[in-house]
């Protein structure tokens, strides 16, 4: 039997997803190779290749508008790296709203200036900072848009002039957004997209050519979008997995669709745990997280009683991070609704028996 997976990542792919790589491990449509032993310069991985970037713009409502989707290595926190490399000439500005977004701050403040602007530090992360002032002269300004480990979003953007650079590695793909709003954003693929290896960077052409320093040929994203995301040999599984997904939310109705689905599984165990008495919730109401829902037992030791429970339901990666402690409940695109309802009777039968 299948669990209910609720792992922030690795996380759940749909099923004909994982099918479907399957199948292509084995032989890739029909061609007599496996996916896994073509060549990165075949047709057939061109294709793949080319679809995955111009499906990735279709989705998120950019294509025809002046941005390039790139498919990369070196995860999010390569990203930290390579975003300071192409944009940061004088000084950034960073919002830090946990632990990813204070990393990003480290890696940026190797290539310049790098100004915190606000942060939720003093509360543990529990919450979006806003309501602070961005000065008009920052080369960007830098988001994490969805912030795993604490279970906050961003549900609106500062308004600003200076170019908006994210992270959005955990909320890629979930919702209907103005992605135009971006110069830049990055995405690691293993929590809305696919097996972890591969990271989504889409960028505004015009960002090009933003610094004087040389940069490396690997971090430079105009080699790299001119090479077609295979300046270097590409990881072809990731990609290939990447793009059945992506065909998957398509068919979903797109990111307006799965929202609508997003956003009915989080008000379903959000209630639950307002509802209960024996659970309180982590993060402030108003930027609570529809891609990962995090909260805490009032009282620690009858986590005896519930932890059985949930284990019994055959529900899997449900506790929290350590920096938070409790459960984290990761309601990414290809949880079933009917997964987050077994959660939801867990609590409730934990409250019947406690």
């Amino acid at each position: 039997m299948k669990k209910h997976n609720f792992s922030a990542g690795p996380a759940i792919l749909p099923q004909e997803v994982i099918q479907g790589a399957a199948k292509a491990v084995l032989e890739l449509d029909n061609i007599g190779l496996s996916l896994i032993e073509i060549s990165h310069r075949s047709s057939e991985f061109k294709a793949i290749m080319e679809e995955a970037c111009t499906l990735s713009l279709q989705l998120l409502g950019l294509e025809g508008k002046g941005y390039k989707a790139m498919f990369l290595q070196g995860g999010a926190s390569m990203q930290f790296l390579m975003t300071a490399f192409n944009l940061l000439e004088n000084k950034a500005g960073y919002v830090n709203s946990g632990t990813w977004s204070t990393k990003a701050i480290k890696e940026a403040k190797i290539l310049g200036e790098v100004i915190e602007l606000a942060s939720s530090r003093d509360q543990n992360f529990n919450y979006i900072p806003k309501g602070f002032e961005i000065p008009d002269d920052l080369d960007y300004l830098h988001l994490t848009t969805n912030n795993t480990i604490f279970g906050t979003q961003y549900k609106t953007l500062p308004d600003t002039e200076v170019p908006l650079v994210a992270d959005m590695s955990s909320d890629i793909f979930s919702r209907s957004f103005d992605y135009s709003k971006f110069d830049l954003f990055y995405a690691g693929a293993q929590k809305n997209m696919g097996p972890s290896g591969v990271t989504l960077v889409v960028i505004k052409e015009s960002s090009f050519n933003k610094v004087s320093r040389i940069i490396p040929s690997m971090l430079n994203y105009e080699v790299q979008a001119n090479a077609g995301s295979m300046f270097n040999t590409p990881p072809v599984f990731p990609v290939y997995t990447v793009l059945l997904n992506l065909r998957w939310i398509a068919n979903q109705g797109g990111l307006e669709g799965v929202g609508l689905q997003n956003e009915k599984k989080a008000a379903l165990i959000y209630d639950e745990i307002d509802r209960n008495p024996l659970f309180e919730g982590f993060a402030h109401a108003d930027d609570r997280s529809h891609m990962n829902a995090t909260f805490n037992l009032k009282d620690d030791q009858l986590a005896e009683i519930f932890d059985p429970i949930w284990n019994e339901a055959n529900i899997s990666g449900l506790k929290g991070h350590r920096s938070v402690g409790g459960y984290r409940a990761s309601i990414y695109n290809a949880l079933p609704i009917e997964s987050v309802q077994v959660l939801v009777d867990c609590m409730q039968e934990f409250e019947r028996k406690a």
